[in-house]
């Protein structure tokens, strides 16, 4: 229905259009009238005089910040025995896994008369753990410097140490609590 109407308006409008072009000069006499009435004129455009200090501060806070998160994020890993190469590795795994074996051995001869030489060894691991992380990061600034790659397999062994003579003094204490027990038969 409505496009017939369009349709008609269209028809009842054919050759009613102007579509002649302006006479020559008909740009500048239409701008001449526009200036002498004083409503617009072509060259007079408004400047906007925008204030750029705030959105440069911004961005400046924003790329500060992008450089502050990437340098914080970008901080080296801590490397450790196995990093340095292959062998190296191979070593780590087994100091880790007889300290472990022996870890489970002297947690199974904990009783009251062990309880205080298990504990103190358990001490002197935990200072040697804690010198063994410091000396990965001493590996990390010293770019593996074999100095350091010594004193960490020294420290797997003072551990194994520790552990194998507190083992053997809980078999003297075994020894001796089991000889003191037994009945004298003099005769």
């Amino acid at each position: 229905m409505k496009k017939d109407t369009l349709d008609e308006l269209f028809k009842d409008l054919r050759g009613k259009f102007d579509i002649d072009e302006p006479a020559i000069g008909h740009k500048n006499r239409f701008l001449d009238k526009l200036s002498t009435s004083g409503v617009a004129s072509i060259n007079n455009r408004k400047v906007i005089n925008l204030n750029w200090k705030p959105f440069f501060a911004i961005a400046a806070s924003v790329i500060i910040c992008l450089g502050v998160f990437t340098t914080i994020n970008a901080q080296p890993e801590v490397l450790d025995l196995a990093s340095v190469s292959p062998q190296m590795a191979e070593t780590q795994d087994f100091f880790t896994t007889t300290i472990n074996a022996e870890l489970k051995k002297l947690n199974n001869e904990r009783s009251p008369l062990t309880e205080q030489v298990i504990t103190d060894a358990l001490n002197r691991i935990k200072l040697l753990e804690n010198d063994y992380q410091q000396l990965k990061t001493d590996l990390t600034e010293s770019n593996q410097d074999q100095r350091v790659i010594y004193a960490m397999i020294n420290n797997f062994q003072n551990r194994i140490d520790v552990l194998n003579t507190v083992l053997e003094q809980i078999e003297t204490i075994k020894e001796l609590k089991t000889n003191s027990d037994e009945p004298k038969n003099t005769i």
